[in-house]
């Protein structure tokens, strides 16, 4: 099955892409659960999630917390965070692996 961000990585459904390289690119969320400014991060390679990856997709796991740096120093602010829903019990709606960053602001703490 291909999924929706395959159909993006390949230009078959158009998307704002802030950013891309040889094995990621990142678009604005559509539907941002966050009221702040919101990116997602995603592999070209499809994998459904993190608990697909296995230890031939270090380097490429690696690339992607560099690539969220990187777009988390765009975002401004003295932080960003990054999120990774990881099965459809976690949240994940997409089968395929997401980082999301977005500004800390209004999103409040996760754990008190």
């Amino acid at each position: 099955m291909v999924t929706l961000f395959e159909k993006i990585a390949n230009r078959k459904i158009l998307s704002e892409i802030v950013y891309e390289d040889g094995l990621c690119f990142v678009i604005r969320d559509i539907v941002p659960k966050a009221l702040v400014q919101h990116l997602l991060i995603i592999p070209r390679k499809p994998l459904e999630n993190l608990m697909a990856a296995t230890e031939g997709d270090v380097s490429l796991l690696g690339h992607l917390l560099w690539v969220s740096h990187g777009m988390g120093k765009k975002l401004g602010g003295d932080g960003y965070r990054i999120v990774i829903n990881n099965g459809k019990s976690a949240g994940q709606i997409i089968p395929h692996l997401t980082l999301f960053i977005a500004s800390p602001s209004g999103l409040g703490h996760m754990i008190e």
